[in-house]
């Protein structure tokens, strides 16, 4: 078993302690990584700090190519990549190699910012003065990323942090270590200097604490659980943070609507990535009229689903991330059946190894049961019926979280009071709760947070506006004061 190293300041560095990364169809080990502590964090700070002025005063076109030499390296080596996301993480491969698709189209947008990097130019209230916004780096930034989609999630962050001028502290979640460190490897084949991108791997205990709060590092990006985007948020200081945290997300189903659209929308949602997206499918808010027929075909084909290695080009559904997980889901099965929710199919985990878990759908739910307002991220989805699209609606904003929604209806009426009253920062229409697409904004509302990631407003979480007043008068002017 291979033995990795970080990589800081342009050197691969290991450290005293070394932990494992496991494969979680089998549970066997693949890779070891080191147990990296505070001192790599102040090393890594250091190195980025050094590097700063260099690169931020690179021509943002040139770091623009940078990015797109990385996006040509990605596109070259997908299908290998594809298969480490498999392994390594687990999803289905379909599902592995559009993580690294999506990694590719976000460098290549990115590249294209770098000939962009819009400002604004205004009029002034003065005579012979010109007013315009300028983006410049937030500085050295950390971007802390998760597991789920261990390439396509660390490219939303690296492309805009770099293309904005700003230097990088980049640490992953430690069940996915190596596809970040086969990131860091594409990043230094294309160009990026030493020091730009400083990659340190190890526990949140001690690498996150020590990015959170190190005096050196004056932006944050996080990706994860809402409870530890509330503990970055009281820790972090004065620094810029973004936060994209949990979803609890519902697809309102409409008595017009299409049923079987509806169907395959609902499994793919909820069952997709073995339930363990934020934007996962969880709650299906059903009119009255349809539950009866749309709960038929739903348990139907949940029940054919094949579960299986991610690698396995006969796997529906792969294995979740770990152990935790796996108890985690099977805890809230239990909470289901106690709260009275009628379990149709699933909630258990098969024989033999592996952290598998069956496709899980529950009836009779309520809006206020545990089930239908916690993240599970699991493959368990909760089934809701309404009689009008009005308690459909506040349904679907009775949870803390406010990402991703949908409603499925053949009335164009309906769908516009769904996208005006629905609180979450991502509606479809007739189409699943995910799929998000690199050159539009993504994130949410409420306990979700309110950062958006991709797309133009992907530039804003890593670069600061500065005004520019530019006065040619050839005397003192004064805004806001009358002058006879």
């Amino acid at each position: 078993m291979a033995a990795y190293k970080m990589y800081i300041g342009g050197e691969w560095v290991g450290a005293d302690s070394y932990f494992d990364t496991i494969d979680p169809a089998t549970e066997k080990a693949i890779a070891r990584f080191p147990l990296g502590d505070r001192k790599h964090v102040d090393m890594a700070a250091g190195a980025a700090k050094d590097a700063l002025p260099g690169w931020s005063r690179t021509p943002p076109p040139k770091r623009g190519l940078i990015l797109q030499k990385a996006a040509d390296i990605l596109r070259i080596e997908k299908e290998r990549l594809g298969r480490l996301v498999a392994t390594e993480m687990g999803k289905v491969l379909p599902e592995a190699l559009g993580d690294v698709q999506e990694a590719i189209d976000t460098f290549e947008y990115f590249a294209g910012e770098g000939r962009r990097l819009y400002g604004h130019t205004t009029t002034s209230e003065l005579k012979d003065k010109f007013c315009m916004t300028i983006r410049r780096p937030v500085g050295v930034v950390g971007l802390i990323t998760p597991w789920n989609f261990p390439t396509a999630i660390p490219a939303w962050k690296l492309a805009p942090a770099l293309v904005c001028g700003n230097t990088v502290i980049f640490k992953p979640s430690s069940d996915t270590p190596l596809c970040a460190y086969e990131m860091v490897k594409v990043l230094i084949k294309a160009g990026v200097p030493p020091g730009v991108v400083n990659f340190v791997t190890g526990p949140a205990s001690s690498v996150g604490e020590a990015i959170v709060k190190h005096p050196e590092i004056e932006g944050l990006s996080f990706t994860g659980s809402k409870a530890t985007g509330e503990w970055i948020t009281k820790n972090a200081g004065l620094k810029k943070v973004g936060l994209e945290l949990g979803g609890k997300n519902p697809i309102i189903v409409m008595d017009d609507a299409r049923l079987d659209l509806a169907v395959d929308g609902i499994l793919w949602g909820a069952f997709g990535t073995t339930g363990q997206r934020c934007t996962a499918t969880s709650r299906v808010i059903a009119h009255q009229k349809i539950k009866p027929r749309l709960l038929s075909a739903l348990v139907t084909r949940a029940r054919m689903l094949r579960l299986g290695p991610g690698v396995q080009k006969t796997s529906d559904v792969g294995p979740l991330i770990n152990k935790a997980a796996q108890e985690k889901t099977g805890k809230y099965v239990g909470i289901g059946i106690n709260e009275g929710a009628k379990l149709l199919c699933g909630g258990n985990k098969p024989a033999g190894r592996g952290f598998f878990f069956k496709p899980t759908i529950f009836d009779d739910v309520s809006p206020d049961m545990r089930i239908a307002r916690e993240e599970i991220f699991g493959p368990v989805l909760s089934v809701i019926g309404f009689d009008t699209l009005d308690e459909a609606i506040d349904i679907a904003n009775s949870v803390e979280y406010g990402l991703s929604s949908s409603i499925y209806t053949g009335d164009i009426g309906s769908a516009f009071r769904a996208i005006e009253r629905i609180e979450s920062g991502i509606t479809y229409i007739n189409s699943s709760t995910i799929g998000a697409e690199v050159h539009l904004p993504f994130g949410g509302v409420k306990g979700t947070g309110h950062t958006r990631e991709a797309g133009i407003h992907g530039l804003d979480e890593f670069s600061n506006i500065k005004t520019i007043y530019i006065d040619y008068s050839g005397k003192l002017q004064k805004a806001q004061i009358d002058v006879d």
